[in-house]
């Protein structure tokens, strides 16, 4: 027996709910930021771009139920399932700040019309039997789906490609209608709450979601201990599944105005929390759940329980929620994250205000008890916390825990390594190799998945401190054909300071047994065979010059910092070579030198030199050296 068509068309309902949930987080909120990032767009660029999407949401949100050019809801979700689809896939080409702005805008439009247009016109896909359960089910597998760890720990291009992918094959669902059931929601499911208290509520709850969100995204110690590691990952799945349905049950049973205030007391509890990040963990257990519960009622409130009837009236209600709570509220409570670093208790305990003035009359009415009960058991509870435990106070961090923060936050890991792979050219490169029994003690680790730059694990016994931070104004100075950029705005406050302490920090007990394996190496008869002096010319002018030619640009900028003052080594004796060695010996010493630097002292290696090149410098410095030598 063939299922009913209309039983069919109201699981449509559900994946059209899912669909948009899961283009939202793990695309708009994940993958699209992630891969500005990778672009190096950020700072007021970013800020312009995100303005851009805001503004673009709230223009849809607002216009698309007076829209009508697309007269056909199912022809008007797939309009704007297509729009989002594109502005995922537009977002693998290479962006500048100007092309990211306007897919940011395309995004913003994309999800404003997607958005208003499903709820204004859900009860056509699913209908009124068991709609709220299919409600939070779509929004429960919608946030479970992006805690999945393969995807949530996906590139961004991944990530853009499946949400991308999903939004195309939601446009293509054979859209029906779901008629078999269109009872009028019982009248003690409809909300009894004004509708400016609705949207003061949502906005409350969506500014308190977003700060909590920015903080934990931004902040490696509350990350660590909420949204890393497979098992946090599914334990979120669940648990966002788990309070979507719970949700649900509760909006048939006690209506919105007990939802929303459950949503407020578990994002409360998160916010409040995240202010001790050794909380962290408690935290990431209220935050799922106060976040499943109000987006439920944000679905279901202006769908099924307003007490209006019309698509079109619908689609106005939720224009103004989406606006006013939705773009409006998440961009403010991103703006206190930033601008804070905490959600202040105060502004917790206001939130709570809205949200329980909007239903406070009724629950004065007829909870006199149960509000008293709450009023005592919150007082006690504050008078026990306030007498037993002592305020938290934030760790004292040592510069090298400060600066391995600051390696954290900048992205280091994004081009640098910590891990000598063993058996491999590495170990003389940038040895020793580290032990992987220290990695593991490293909280996080910091090993990396690829290597732009040099490997960092041993770089404090290699660089020194003056090197590092020269380097970090301008890398292209003093290692040459450097694609790194300028870091020299850390040091307008000690940030800069902090990560050179820890980078010197970086070094193994077996540094200096690796120094004599160095010490040891020679160049091959090939290498010394294939020196071209003329080419060893132009490489000492791009990689020495400037620190060993008295018009250098390090030298004449850093000379007053230098251990010992570099000199010019085509007119003056070689440091650190006895004068009485044979050229060959001299060759050698030379080569030593330029490839792995002295140790001690700020004079550098270029470890990531050929061999070739290393012997066509020593060959050139030689020549030059003994020709001016012979003219004296």
């Amino acid at each position: 027996m063939l299922p009913n068509r209309s039983a069919i068309a109201s699981w449509q309902g559900v994946a059209l709910i899912a669909t948009t949930y899961i283009y939202f987080l793990i695309f708009a909120q994940f993958a699209f930021l992630k891969r500005l990032a990778i672009l190096g767009i950020y700072g007021t660029p970013l800020k312009a771009v995100m303005a851009a999407m805001a503004i673009g949401g709230i223009l849809l949100s607002l216009l698309a139920p007076r829209v009508k050019t697309l007269s056909s809801p199912n022809t008007r979700i797939r309009f704007g399932l297509v729009a989002c689809g594109a502005a995922a896939f537009s977002t693998l080409i290479s962006l500048n700040a100007i092309t990211a702005s306007l897919i940011a805008f395309l995004v913003g439009s994309a999800l404003g019309l997607l958005t208003v247009t499903l709820v204004a016109n859900l009860r056509q896909w699913m209908g009124d039997h068991y709609a709220l359960i299919k409600v939070g089910l779509g929004t429960g597998i919608g946030y479970s789906v992006c805690n999945i760890p393969s995807l949530f720990a996906a590139s961004p291009q991944t990530q853009s490609i499946a949400a991308g992918s999903l939004c195309l094959i939601a446009a293509c669902l054979p859209l029906g209608s779901a008629s078999g059931h269109q009872n009028q929601i019982a009248v003690k499911l409809q909300a009894r709450i004004s509708f400016p208290c609705i949207v003061a509520c949502f906005t409350a709850l969506v500014w308190l979601d977003s700060a909590a969100f920015f903080i934990i995204q931004n902040t490696p110690a509350l990350k660590a201990g909420t949204w890393q590691g497979s098992a946090h990952l599914w334990t979120n799945a669940t648990i966002h599944l788990t309070a979507a349905l719970a949700s649900a049950i509760i909006l048939r049973a006690r209506g919105i105005f007990t939802v929303l205030f459950a949503a407020f007391i578990a994002l409360g509890a998160a916010c409040l929390l995240l202010i001790a990040p050794n909380r962290a963990l408690l935290a990431s257990l209220f935050y799922p759940i106060g976040v499943s519960f109000y987006s439920v009622a944000l679905v279901a409130y202006p769908s099924l329980l307003a007490p209006i009837n019309t698509p079109e009236q619908r689609g106005r209600q939720a224009g103004w929620i989406y606006a006013i709570a939705g773009w409006s509220g998440s961009a403010l409570g991103i703006g206190m994250a930033q601008n804070l670093g905490q959600v202040p208790p105060v502004f917790v305990v206001t939130a709570g205000a809205v949200v329980l003035l909007s239903g406070l009359h009724k629950l004065v009415v007829r909870r006199k008890r149960e509000l008293v009960a709450v009023i005592v058991v919150l007082l006690v509870s504050l008078g026990i916390d306030r007498i037993l435990k002592p305020a938290y106070k934030p760790p004292l961090l040592s510069q090298v825990e400060r600066g391995r923060q600051v390696y954290i936050s900048e992205g280091c890991i994004s081009c640098h390594s910590q891990y000598v792979r063993p058996n491999s050219a590495d170990v003389l490169m940038w040895g020793p190799v580290t032990p992987v029994q220290e990695i593991r003690l490293q909280h996080p680790p910091l090993i990396g998945n690829r290597r732009q730059g040099p490997d960092l694990s041993q770089v404090g016994g290699r660089r020194s401190a003056l090197w590092l931070k020269v380097h970090f104004y301008s890398p292209a100075e003093v290692s040459g054909a450097s694609i790194m950029p300028s870091f020299g705005f850390l040091f307008r406050d000690q940030r800069g300071d902090d990560l050179v302490a820890y980078l010197t920090s970086l070094r193994g007990q077996t540094t200096q047994q690796h120094i004599s394996e160095e010490n040891e190496w020679q160049l091959s008869p090939v290498a010394i065979r294939e020196a071209n002096p003329d080419e060893g010319e132009h490489l000492y002018q791009r990689y020495c010059a400037t620190c060993h030619s008295p018009n250098g640009r390090t030298a004449l900028a850093w000379r007053s910092r230098f251990t010992h003052p570099p000199c010019d080594l085509t007119i003056s004796a070689f440091h650190d070579i006895p004068v009485s060695a044979t050229r060959e010996n001299q060759r050698t010493r030379i080569a030593q030198i330029t490839k792995f630097g002295i140790p001690g002292t700020d004079m550098p290696g270029h470890e990531y030199l050929p061999d070739q090149q290393v012997a066509s410098i020593s060959v050139w410095l030689l020549r030059t050296k003994g020709q001016l030598d012979q003219t004296r």
